[in-house]
């Protein structure tokens, strides 16, 4: 905590010294992200729902808000209004195929993922598995310091699963069926090629130009190595995201992989001013969202009164 109170001061110091262009475009482009990844998750419910019409307005509006709570929320927490908020867009739509469809675009980013980590890893920019537990910040390495703790963690996630297995085996071909229909768009490589990767790919140009932008804005070098490097820190920030946005864990692991970039203040006033930034941004267009779908930015009650709430869903 003290780490990253000392980051934000370092953020109010540096920034009469930011550069505010780069810094607009780079909003502009990351609105651009939330447009592609919504397309890309249109076309999937419109493949699992031929028979509707899936609009991608609506869409947009759901991936948006659950986007802008997963900012405020650990543990992905926005995903449920994600869901709620796509099965009211969507007549005749059902929770399991809702989860099904989000597991459509994972494939493309687990690809793109694995490969920038694999490359980090073999440039040697990522410390050893025994340099990383004494990094500073990292949030989700004390079940390894806690192996009674994390022992009793395994064994109710092999309860919890059992459980859901026995339930899953007496919901029968039902609920299979409507999984299976989530994912129908793999079925046409034609459509999920056109209509899910082409549209995840513009995602990820979008944020890594963006990553880009931040760098050039905080006085950063912007090299194509830096920016794959300051993706990689992000995406293992959020691997287990455990606090908002994986923050804390971000900081550190920039402070690393940058050091001879910058100086640990401008490092560290970069990341989290790229962080605070996006979030702010996420967490206007979500208010924005949830005001004109659900009247109200108290989703909690929304989801707590709604008679179709996902805790409510029959398979």
């Amino acid at each position: 905590m003290d780490s990253l109170v000392r980051a934000f001061e370092s953020l109010f110091d540096r920034l009469p010294a930011v550069a505010w262009p780069p810094l607009a475009l780079a909003f502009v482009l990351h609105l651009g992200r939330t447009a592609a990844r919504s397309r890309a998750w249109r076309n999937v419910l419109a493949a699992a729902y031929p028979d509707e019409d899936v609009s991608w307005r609506s869409v947009f509006a759901a991936y948006a808000a659950g986007v802008g709570v997963n900012t405020l929320l650990p543990a992905r927490g926005g995903d449920l209004l994600k869901l709620y908020l796509a099965r009211r867009a969507i007549p005749g739509s059902t929770y399991p195929t809702l989860v099904a469809s989000l597991s459509v675009e994972t494939i493309f980013d687990s690809l793109v993922g694995s490969a920038l980590l694999a490359w980090a890893l073999a440039i040697g920019a990522f410390p050893g598995v025994d340099a990383l537990s004494r990094l500073p910040s990292i949030d989700w390495l004390w079940v390894f310091h806690e192996p009674k703790l994390g022992a009793v963690i395994a064994g109710a996630a092999l309860v919890l699963g059992f459980v859901l297995g026995i339930w899953a085996g007496r919901a029968g071909r039902s609920l299979w069926a409507r999984l299976a229909q989530g994912v129908a768009i793999l079925r046409r490589p034609h459509d999920y090629a056109r209509g899910v990767v082409f549209w995840q790919a513009v995602d990820w140009t979008l944020r890594l130009v963006t990553v880009g932008l931040f760098l050039a804005a905080f006085g950063l070098p912007v090299t194509a190595e830096n920016v794959g490097l300051v993706q990689v820190s992000q995406s293992l920030s959020t691997l287990l995201p455990l606090t908002p946005a994986g923050i804390g864990t971000e900081q550190a692991l920039l402070v690393y992989v940058l050091q001879g970039e910058g100086s640990t203040g401008a490092i560290l006033s970069f990341s989290v001013g790229m962080r605070a930034a996006i979030a702010a941004v996420n967490v206007v267009l979500a208010a924005a969202v949830l005001l004109i779908v659900l009247r109200t930015v108290r989703w909690r009650r929304a989801l707590a009164n709604a008679p179709d709430a996902p805790s409510n869903e029959r398979p």
